[in-house]
């Protein structure tokens, strides 16, 4: 095994960690912004093997990085299920709502997304063909409750208080909502794996709005049943679960779900996840998005000492959240510098 991010999943400890970044294929990137104005607009480029293989290739070409991950959205799945799907100019996405156990029942079941996600797995099939040897290919999705929250609310919300209002209100048929994209997400994920997927990573991005037994019945339990029914099906491919803005709660989350790895946002500390939660295996991250807009001494300050931290055990350098459209990718390309000369 000669891929670094396959030997750091399997618990490796390596001398450089492996990189890659949330949201690396993006509009921060000339070239992306090209090749999203030839598909017209975001859906389109989806749903169009070719151009979202293209997109997924070119930080790999640009950078070098030791991992691509496929070009798709979370919300692909809802849409598959049967909910409307648009985005707004500007605005971000737009769904059509979930609101009672009629609105549940009227979903499609799981083994009827294939149909609307075919393009995805061919994208799949092209990025395995395509990609340097050395890079490994992730394919993911977006864990239950976060997909919830946008399809309760019909867009993403600040505090997800539609999604927690119907939690709170009606258990039973939030619950069977969960269950619905759960069963889904391990078919889709399966289905990308089949396709030429390496790794795959549970986008869990608002599990830090949920407390208490609600972090154990919608943040852990979910990822534990896709994760189990992942490892039934491909028993040698890692999974990577990232439970965003934790905190507290990443500790023991890579048991109590069977994750190979657990990806960490920058609001803990590098040294405190590196005594409480790389303990237990790999772990990512977590350097602050924001280093690349504002680049300098710092960036590479903070880059090399989140390496020196995690240097103990299996890492993956990251950031601790998704690049955003106005960083520089000369600053990218410093932050992979400092790690490598860490």
């Amino acid at each position: 095994m000669t891929k670094l991010l396959l030997r750091a999943l399997a618990g490796e400890t390596l001398p450089t960690p492996p990189i890659w970044m949330m949201r690396q294929a993006g509009r921060y990137l000339p070239e992306y912004r090209a090749t999203r104005a030839q598909a017209g607009d975001f859906l389109s480029l989806c749903y169009t093997p070719d151009l979202a293989a293209e997109v997924t290739l070119q930080p790999i070409r640009r950078f070098g990085f030791d991992a691509a991950i496929l070009f798709a959205d979370i919300l692909l799945v809802p849409q598959a299920l049967g909910a409307d799907l648009w985005f707004a100019t500007g605005e971000g996405p737009r769904l059509s709502t979930v609101a009672s156990a009629e609105d549940v029942a009227r979903l499609k079941s799981a083994d009827q997304i294939h149909d609307r996600l075919g393009p995805v797995y061919e994208t799949v099939r092209i990025l395995s063909r395509e990609l340097p040897r050395e890079t490994a290919l992730i394919g993911f999705a977006g864990a239950p409750w976060t997909v919830a929250t946008y399809m309760i609310a019909g867009r993403g919300t600040p505090d997800q208080g539609p999604a927690h209002a119907l939690k709170d209100r009606d258990r039973a048929t939030f619950a069977a909502l969960i269950d619905r994209i759960t069963e889904a997400t391990i078919l889709y994920l399966s289905a990308q794996i089949d396709a030429g997927a390496e790794v795959v990573k549970l986008f869990d991005s608002w599990a830090g709005s949920l407390k208490g037994r609600d972090f154990d019945d919608f943040a852990v339990a979910p990822a534990r049943r896709i994760i189990e029914a992942l490892k039934q099906r491909h028993p040698h491919v890692p999974v990577i679960a990232f439970p965003r803005e934790a905190g507290d709660r990443y500790i023991g989350f890579a048991r109590a779900t069977g994750a190979d790895c657990v990806a960490l946002d920058n609001s803990v500390s590098a040294e405190w996840a590196a005594s409480h939660v790389q303990v237990d295996g790999c772990v990512q991250g977590n350097l602050d998005p924001r280093h690349m807009v504002a680049g300098g001494p710092e960036l590479v300050a903070e880059a090399q000492r989140i390496t020196r931290a995690f240097r103990g055990g299996p890492h993956i350098f990251n950031l601790g959240h998704g690049i955003t459209p106005d960083a520089d990718p000369d600053n990218v390309a410093a932050m992979i510098e400092a790690v490598r000369s860490a």
